[in-house]
C-alpha cells in the first residue's frame, strides 16, 4: 500500500517512513502542503503532520478531504482537546499526538486500513445483493442517497466527512432502530481503538451542524443513538416523515419510544 507521509521534520520523517518501508509500505515523503497536493492521487492513505510551512495542516486537511477519500491520520504536536475535535471534524479518521510509540502508532495505521477495506466490502456485499438499504431515505426535509454519498437539506446538497455520511447513512438504512455506541463504532470504525467513543460524539456533533438540523441524529440516554424527525427550519414546524423517498412513509412514534430520553450532545 501507498502511503503519503506529510512531515517537514526530517528526522521525525525518516523514522516514520523507515517504519511504514518495514511493514511492507511504500512511502512518498513530501514536507509543504503544495506538494502533498501535487501527490495526492497516488496515495492509498495519509500521515500528516499539522505544522507545515506554507500552509496549516487543518486548513490542507479540509481541502484533501474535497478531493480524496483516502484513510488519513493526524500525527502532530497539538494535544490541546479542541485541536483534536477540529481534526477529527475536518475528516481525519484518527489523531496521535506527538511523542508516541511507534508501534502504537502503526497499529494504528494497520486498523484504519482493515476498517476501511472492512466498510468497502460490505458496501460492495449489499450493493450487490440490490440491498434496499441503499435506497435513498428522507428524515423531514433532509434526504439521504447512500449509493451515491449525498446528503441534501431542503433540496441543497450538504457536504459532510466521510465518516459523518457513514454514521448517517448507517443510521438512515434502519430508521426504526435505536443502535448502541458499541454497534455504531464497530460497524463504522471496526477495529476498536483509543478515542473511538470520543470520535463518534464529534462526528455526531458534525452531521447535526452541518446539517442545521439538531434533531436529526437523537441521543437516547445512557444507550446510544436512532435517525430523528428533525424540524424542517430554526423556529418551524416538526415534520414527523422519514422512509424511503419515494413512499412517503411515517412514524408517530414520540421520541421516548425506545426507553430513553433523548439529549442533545
Amino acid at each position: 500500500m501507498h502511503a503519503l507521509l506529510v512531515e517537514d521534520d526530517d528526522r521525525m520523517a525518516q523514522a516514520l517512513g523507515t517504519a511504514l518501508t518495514q511493514r511492507g509500505h511504500t512511502v512518498r515523503r513530501v514536507g509543504r502542503a503544495l506538494d502533498a497536493l501535487l501527490h495526492l492521487r497516488e496515495a492509498e492513505f495519509v500521515l500528516l503532520d499539522l505544522g507545515l510551512p506554507d500552509l496549516d495542516g487543518l486548513e490542507l486537511l479540509r481541502r484533501l478531504r474535497t478531493v480524496c477519500d483516502a484513510p488519513l491520520i493526524v500525527v502532530t504536536a497539538r494535544c490541546e482537546e479542541r485541536d483534536i475535535v477540529q481534526g477529527l471534524r475536518a475528516g481525519a479518521d484518527d489523531y496521535v499526538v506527538k511523542p508516541f510509540r511507534m508501534a502504537e502508532l502503526m497499529a494504528r495505521v494497520d486498523t484504519v486500513r482493515r476498517r476501511t477495506d472492512r466498510r468497502t466490502g460490505l458496501r460492495d456485499a449489499d450493493a450487490g445483493h440490490g440491498d434496499h438499504r441503499h435506497r435513498p431515505v428522507r428524515a423531514g426535509d433532509v434526504e439521504v442517497d447512500p449509493a451515491g454519498r449525498t446528503v441534501t437539506v431542503a433540496g441543497a446538497e450538504v457536504r459532510l466527512t466521510r465518516r459523518e455520511f457513514d454514521v448517517l447513512a448507517f443510521l438512515a438504512a434502519r430508521p426504526d432502530e435505536v443502535h448502541s455506541r458499541e454497534e455504531i463504532m464497530d460497524r463504522i470504525w471496526g477495529d476498536a481503538f483509543l478515542g473511538a467513543s470520543r470520535s463518534l460524539d464529534v462526528h455526531v456533533a458534525g452531521i447535526r451542524a452541518k446539517t442545521g438540523r439538531s434533531g436529526l441524529v437523537r441521543t437516547v440516554r445512557g444507550y446510544g443513538y436512532r435517525l430523528g424527525r428533525p424540524a424542517t427550519g430554526d423556529g418551524g414546524p416538526r415534520d414527523g416523515a422519514w422512509g424511503p423517498a419515494d413512499d412517503g412513509a411515517h412514524d408517530t412514534a414520540d421520541d421516548g419510544a425506545h426507553g430513553g430520553a433523548d439529549r442533545a450532545r
